[in-house]
This record gives C-alpha cells, structure tokens and sequence, in this order.
C-alpha cells in the first residue's frame, strides 16, 4: 500500500521509513476509532456541500463504521508501511471501494486529521478523568464524614504543631480535587475546538462547512485561524497535561501522608493486608506499595510535560514534523492519570482508622497556641500570652473533640463545612456524567 505523500518516482529506504515512523503504527491503535470519528464527520460535511454523492457517502460510512467496531477489539492492523492509523483507514477504503475510498481524503490535509483525532481522544479521556476525579473526592468526603472529629497531631516542619482531625486531612484531599477538577474543565473549554477543515494549515480552495463538522463532532466551536489550528499543537497538550499534573499532585500528597502515617512509628491508619504486598526476604513486611507507585507516577508525568516543552522550542508556524514527537508523552499521561486515578478510588476509603493511636499521638505541647490565644481574649497582648503558654502546659487537661469543635471559624477542623461540600460535589458529578454521556451520544449520532 502506498503512503499518502508518496509519488510515483518515490524511493525509500527501509531505515528511513522505520525512522521516520518511529512508534505511530504503534500508538496510533490509540487514536484509530477517533480518527474513524474525525472521519464520518469528515463525509457527512462532504454529503452536506455536494461533494460526495449518495453512495459513495454510504460506502464509505460503512467502511468507516467497520474499521470503528474493530477498533473497539483491536483487530484492525496498522503495519510499519502504513505509518499511520491514517494512511491505514484510507488505505483500507481503497482496498474495499476502489475509487470510492480515494474521495474521503478531499479537502483536509493528514495535519488537521491528526489534529482532530487528538481533540476528540482528548476530550474524551478528559470527561473521563473528570468524573475519577469527583468520585474519589466524594469518598474522601464520606470518609471525612465519618472520621470527623478524631484528633490527629497536626504538622509543620515534620514536627508536631497544632491539633488537627481526620476530617480536616481528608476533606482537605477533596477540596484540593475540586479545584483539580475546575483547572482541568476550564482546558476542556480552552481546546474544545474542532480544527477539522483547516487542511495543512493554510485552508483550501473548497466549501468546506467547518462549523457543520464541529457541532456533529460535539464541539464547542470550530477553532478559527488555520494556522493557529497548527500552532495550536503541543500548546494544548501541554495545558491538558499541566491539568493532570495538578490532580497527581493531589494524589501525591494523599499518598505521601498515608505512607507515613501507616508506618508503625505513626501507625495513625492501617491498610489492609490485601492492598499491601509482601518481602521475598522479611516475613513481617506489609509494604504500602500501591501508594508509592501512585506518588512515583504523580512525579514521572512531569517528565511528560517536559518532553512536549522541549520539542515545541523555537518552532515557526506551521506544522513541523517534530510535532510527531508528542503524541507518546501525551497518550502516556492519560494513561498514567487514570491509572492512578482508578487505583486511589479503590483505596480511599479502605483504610482502617487507629482511634487510640490517634489519641495517644496527642501531647500537652500541641496545645501552646490554644493556650496563648486563650490568654489575648483575657486581654493580655498576645506577645506576653506567647511567652507565658509553654509555662501553663503542664497543667492544662484538654477534651480533644472540645478544642476541635471549639475552633469554628470557616474552614477550621470545628467547621469544615462537608455536608456542603458533599452537596456541591453530588451536584457537579451528575453534572460530569451528563456531558460524558451528552459526548457518548454524539459518537453514537457519528456512527448512526
């Protein structure tokens, strides 16, 4: 089969192909049904502007529809010569229709196919992860819920510093992932633009209705500038994953705590036996290895954005075939996010709370400040109340409940404000579901 680019008088060398594929027959099994996607949108718009004929348009919708059900079990073949899932679905409609196939390529460029294929994977995993991010907030907020006032020490410096709670440490994991999950729609808003009809990045000399693609795409708008369309790659995904680096940091702090506060030095929570694996030496080891492999992979995604970074440098406008070079970093960061993000629903609510270790963590220093803010609302200044606060610990016998509900300004552990919370939460997760479910049946409308 013969590459898209290629003329009659064209030779390549085995090792240049291999080079110059790299791993895209590979990856691109990844973006296959969205390319199918891009590409019935692609023919409809045809049909819609006179260009494509009755059946031709059904000939090649049911080519593509084929190529999308086998997509879905990955028994569609992209071969080394193909390069591309691309050249593979054209090649294939050639094969199948003979003349026929050769008109789904008409007015668009490989470059705003790839483009659209990426959008629609893109929003698509991002609808997806947005509804992982919601659920697991929602669970730490039950478990907040459930744990709300059992005192915790709370700490700065690794020191001991002043009293906190399990729903405070909790719901403080919720909050941070409710900001993820915002951060992360307001990119969706930022890219879900359709760059489909934009060809090579300079438009062609045809009809095409962009908006009519875009809106039976499910996209917000048509993204405008043609050659922006081009500029726009790597800058998106870099936005995409800077989103996702923000949630795995989150993750990142959750796990990190947990590893530490599961420790038999801490042992504030224990893990279940199940959830932990063993040592090939130490009979005794239950070692939290989920955990760190969630605060591994939070860290490795950097790595992700800092490959597309250094790729995009000193660029001009126009597409670039260094621009290949992102797709991997790009479909590895979903992949990373929602691994992390599916294994931490599972676990986030299965760790078993030690009360009495808890309690017992609690010494009469960690309650100096109390003490000294008690002593300002006698009227002492607080520098001199400061002062005198480590001399009035030795005396002092706290209820810890009683301080933690005594401190009740917003936000503190006396008034954290999770029924709200909860509320919000429900609210934007039916919310989530709906859009994912309104972008699921826009693909059913595409194969229909």
């Amino acid at each position: 089969m013969s590459k898209l680019w290629e003329k009659a008088n064209t030779k390549v060398e085995d090792i240049i192909v291999s080079f110059t594929v790299g791993q895209d027959y590979i990856l691109d099994k990844e973006l296959l049904k969205y390319d199918c996607l891009g590409s019935l949108a692609h023919i409809k718009m045809l049909r819609k502007i006179g260009l494509l004929k009755g059946k031709d348009f059904v000939a090649l919708k049911n080519g593509l529809k084929e190529i999308y059900r086998q997509s879905l079990n990955n028994s569609f073949e992209i071969n080394l010569e193909d390069e591309d899932c691309h050249t593979a679905i054209e090649n294939f409609l050639i094969k199948k229709y003979k003349d026929i196939g050769k008109k789904v390529h008409t007015g668009r460029s490989r470059n705003d196919q790839i483009l659209t294929a990426l959008r629609l994977f893109e929003k698509d995993n991002i609808l997806k992860i947005n509804i992982l991010i919601l659920e697991i907030a929602l669970k730490f907020i039950n478990f907040a819920q459930r744990h709300e006032f059992i005192p915790l020490p709370g700490y700065t410096h690794y020191q001991r510093a002043m009293l906190s709670s399990i729903g405070m440490l909790f719901s403080s994991y919720a909050e941070s992932l409710i900001d993820d999950s915002e951060l992360l729609i307001s990119t969706l808003n930022i890219i879900d633009k359709s760059p489909l009809g934009s060809a090579a990045g300079y438009g062609v000399s045809l009809p095409l209705d962009r908006a009519f693609s875009a809106k039976i795409m499910g996209f917000k708008e048509v993204h405008n500038n043609v050659i922006y369309v081009q500029n726009s790659r790597g800058k998106f995904e870099l936005s995409i994953i800077h989103s996702l680096i923000n949630t795995l940091s989150t993750l990142n702090k959750f796990s990190t705590d947990m590893i530490l506060f599961t420790t038999k030095e801490f042992a504030f929570f224990t893990l279940p036996d199940n959830l932990t694996t063993g040592s090939s030496i130490m009979p005794q080891k239950k070692n939290p290895d989920v955990l760190e492999l969630i605060r591994a992979k939070s860290n490795a995604i950097i790595g992700y954005y800092n490959e597309i970074s250094s790729v995009l440098r000193n660029l001009p406008s126009g597409y670039h075939r260094d621009y290949q070079i992102i797709k991997e970093p790009l479909i590895k960061a979903f992949k990373t996010t929602r691994e992390s993000l599916e294994i931490t629903l599972f676990i986030a609510d299965k760790f078993q709370v030690n009360i009495e270790n808890c309690k017992n963590a609690i010494t009469k220093d960690i309650f100096a400040a109390d003490i000294a803010l008690e002593d300002t609302q006698k009227g002492i200044p607080f520098r001199d109340a400061y002062k005198s606060a480590l001399e009035k610990i030795s005396n002092i016998n706290i209820n810890f409940v009683d301080n933690l509900k005594s401190k009740n300004h917003l936000g503190a552990p006396g008034n954290l404000g999770l029924n709200k919370i909860k509320q919000n939460l429900k609210m934007a997760l039916s919310d989530a579901k709906k859009i994912s479910n309104a972008f699921n049946k826009t693909i059913e409308n595409l194969l229909s």
